[in-house]
C-alpha cells in the first residue's frame, strides 16, 4: 500500500460466511465496476411525498457534476481503465479493465472464493482503496465482489410439503378480493426487477390464454445480465440448472401476475446480477430514465438490512437511488421477506429486509387465507426450510429512522432498538392458497411476499390509470400515513384491516410482531381496497412536510 491511495469509507466487507478463498483472479480477465459519485444532498426522508419532480428539474438539482465524472475518468485512465457509460442522474460511471488494472486502481486484493451455495465466485474482504485525488468524489466502488445479495422464496420451497388447501387464486379472484378499479392499466409503464433466471414467453402466452386475457408486450432490459432461454438452461450443469429454473419460476410469477392484471400496460423486465453492483445499476437505470422509464417498479428480492454481506457504501448507494426514484414520483414496491422476524439470521435478534426497509419504497407484507378469513401469513416454523415454511417479514429498521410522515409507533423487539422505519406498509396474499401460474407448460402455484409485491404493483398501475390529472404518478407510501376520508389515515380508509397472526420465526429469534387493530408491523395498514384507494388518492394532498 502507498500514499497514492486512501481507504474508501463504507467499503469494508468481511469474508462471506462459509466461503473459502481458493485461488487468485486471472490477471488478464475482464472486470467491470460501477463507480458511485458524490452529488448535491438529497432531501431527507421526511420530505418524501411531495409533488413529483420532472426529470429535468431533478437533473438540474440533484445530478452529479460533469466535472466530477471527468475527474474520475481521467484518474482511472492512468491505470488503463475505460469508461463504458456515464449517468449523471444516477451519479455513476461504469468502467472496465483487466483484473490487473482494476487491482492497481483499487488495491482490493481480489481472489476466487468458493461456498456451497454459490460455487466459485470473485470476491474480496477488507476495504477498497481509491486514488487519493478521488477522495470525497467517489463514494462507492461496486462489482469487485460477486457474492450474492439477493434472495426470495422459490416455487420449489413453497410447494414442498405444503399443497394448497384450496384452488389457487386466479386473476379474477385477485381483482375481486382487492376490489381493483376497472380497466386494464392502459397508459401505464410497469417495471419488474429480476436478479437471475430466464424469461419464457410461451408460458406467459399460455397463462393469458387460459384466462382469456390479451398478452401484453414485455420488453426485456439487460442491466449487466441477459435473461436465459429454456435452451440455455437445459445446457447448464445439474446444480446450475436447478438454480436457474428456481429463479425462472420467480420471473414468470412476477410477469404473469402483472400481465394478467394489467394487460394494456407497457411492461419492462430488468435483469441484473444478484450482486451489490446489480442492485446499484438496476435502480440507477430507473432513475436515469430513457425509453424504459416505469412509474412503478416491482422488486421481490432482498436481504436482511444488517446482513454482513452488505457493505455500508452499497446500502447507502442503493438507498440514495431509491430516494431519487421517489422524488421522481416512482413507487417502488418491495417484498418484506419470507422468513418472519428473523429474516434468515440466527443471532436471536429481530431483523427486517433491505431494500424493503428503506423509507423510499412501498414495503409489501404477506397474508394467507384461513377458513376464508385473511390473516397474517405464517407457516411453521415461520421461515423458509427445505421442507417448506415461511412467514411475512416485518418489524423495525436498525438503520433508517422513522420518517415524520410515518405517523405510527411500533417498539422494536430488540433491546436498545431505535425508533426506526416500520415495515410493511401494506399486504396481500402470500401463503395458501397461493396463485395459479404456469411454468414450463405446467400448472405451478406459487406464493410468498414475492407474489404479493407484483399484485400491489399491478393494483397501483390500475389505480394510476383512473386517477385525475395531477393525482397519479406520485410516490404513494407517505400518502398512506397522511389524512384520508373521514379524518383517518388514508391507509386505514383504503385498506381492510388484518388483525390476526404474527411473524415469529423459530428457532431464532423465537418471537415476532403481532397483528392488531389498525396499523401493525406484519400487515401494515392491511390489504388494499382498490376503489377506496382511488377515491382517497383523488382527494389526497401532498404529504405533510412537502
Amino acid at each position: 500500500m502507498t500514499d497514492t491511495h486512501v481507504a474508501l469509507p463504507g467499503s469494508r466487507r468481511p469474508a462471506k460466511a462459509g466461503a473459502t478463498r481458493v485461488g487468485d483472479v486471472e490477471p488478464t480477465s475482464r472486470i467491470e465496476v460501477t463507480i458511485a459519485l458524490r452529488g448535491p444532498e438529497l432531501p431527507d426522508a421526511d420530505a418524501l411525498g411531495q409533488s413529483p419532480l420532472t426529470r429535468d428539474a431533478f437533473n438540474r438539482r440533484f445530478s452529479a457534476s460533469q466535472d466530477d465524472a471527468s475527474k474520475v475518468a481521467q484518474a482511472l485512465g492512468r491505470y488503463g481503465l475505460t469508461v463504458e457509460e456515464t449517468s449523471l442522474a444516477a451519479r455513476s460511471l461504469r468502467v472496465s479493465g483487466s483484473a490487473a488494472q482494476i487491482e492497481a486502481a483499487f488495491q482490493a486484493q481480489l481472489g476466487i472464493y468458493h461456498d456451497a451455495q454459490q460455487g466459485d465466485y470473485r470476491g474480496r474482504e477488507g476495504v477498497i482503496r481509491i486514488p487519493a485525488d478521488l477522495d470525497g468524489v467517489v463514494t462507492g466502488v461496486f462489482g469487485l465482489d460477486e457474492r450474492r445479495v439477493a434472495q426470495r422464496k422459490t416455487a420449489m420451497e413453497a410447494a414442498d410439503g405444503h399443497a394448497a388447501v384450496a384452488a389457487p387464486l386466479t386473476p379474477a379472484d385477485i381483482e375481486s378480493r382487492y376490489d381493483f378499479p376497472p380497466g386494464k392499466g392502459a397508459g401505464q409503464v410497469i417495471g419488474i426487477a429480476e436478479f437471475g433466471g430466464g424469461y419464457f414467453p410461451a408460458d406467459l402466452d399460455a397463462f393469458c390464454k387460459k384466462y382469456d386475457r390479451p398478452t401484453p408486450t414485455v420488453t426485456v432490459v439487460p442491466v449487466g445480465l441477459k435473461a436465459l432461454t429454456p435452451a440455455q438452461i437445459a445446457k447448464l450443469s445439474p446444480q446450475q440448472r436447478q438454480a436457474a429454473l428456481g429463479e425462472s419460476t420467480e420471473v414468470m410469477m412476477d410477469v404473469q401476475i402483472v400481465a394478467a392484471l394489467c394487460p394494456a400496460s407497457t411492461i419492462y423486465l430488468y435483469f441484473a446480477p444478484f450482486t451489490q453492483k446489480g442492485w446499484v445499476d438496476l435502480i440507477g437505470k430507473i432513475v436515469d430514465g430513457g425509453t424504459a422509464s416505469p412509474s412503478i417498479l416491482s422488486v421481490s428480492w432482498g436481504l436482511a438490512e444488517d446482513s454482513p454481506d452488505w457493505s455500508e457504501s452499497a446500502r447507502t448507494a442503493i438507498n440514495q437511488r431509491l430516494k431519487s426514484a421517489a422524488l421522481l414520483g416512482i413507487t417502488i414496491c418491495v417484498a418484506s421477506g419470507d422468513d418472519g422476524s428473523g429474516d434468515q439470521l440466527t443471532d436471536g435478534r429481530a431483523h427486517v429486509n433491505f431494500p424493503s426497509s428503506s423509507p423510499s419504497v412501498l414495503s409489501v407484507g404477506g397474508t394467507m387465507l384461513s377458513n376464508a378469513a385473511e390473516v397474517v401469513w405464517w407457516e411453521s416454523p415461520g421461515r423458509r426450510t427445505p421442507n417448506g415454511g415461511g412467514a411475512t417479514g416485518g418489524g423495525v429498521s436498525v438503520f433508517f429512522p422513522r420518517p415524520s410522515w410515518q405517523t405510527v409507533t411500533v417498539a422494536s423487539l430488540n433491546k436498545g432498538g431505535i425508533d426506526g422505519r416500520v415495515i410493511p406498509d401494506i399486504a396481500a396474499v402470500a401463503g395458501a392458497p397461493y396463485y395459479d401460474l404456469i411454468f414450463m407448460g405446467q400448472d405451478s402455484p406459487n406464493g410468498g411476499t414475492s407474489a404479493a409485491t407484483p399484485v400491489l404493483a399491478a393494483l397501483l398501475a390500475r389505480v394510476n390509470a383512473v386517477l385525475p390529472a395531477g393525482r397519479s404518478g406520485r410516490f404513494i407510501t407517505p400518502l398512506l400515513y397522511g389524512p384520508g376520508p373521514g379524518g383517518v389515515p388514508l391507509g386505514q380508509s383504503s385498506c381492510r384491516d388484518i388483525t390476526v397472526g404474527n411473524n415469529a420465526s423459530s428457532p431464532s429469534p423465537g418471537r415476532g410482531y403481532q397483528a392488531q387493530t389498525g396499523y401493525d408491523a406484519v400487515s401494515g395498514w392491511g390489504v388494499p381496497i382498490g376503489t377506496a384507494l382511488v377515491q382517497a388518492l383523488s382527494a389526497a394532498a401532498p404529504a405533510a412536510g412537502s
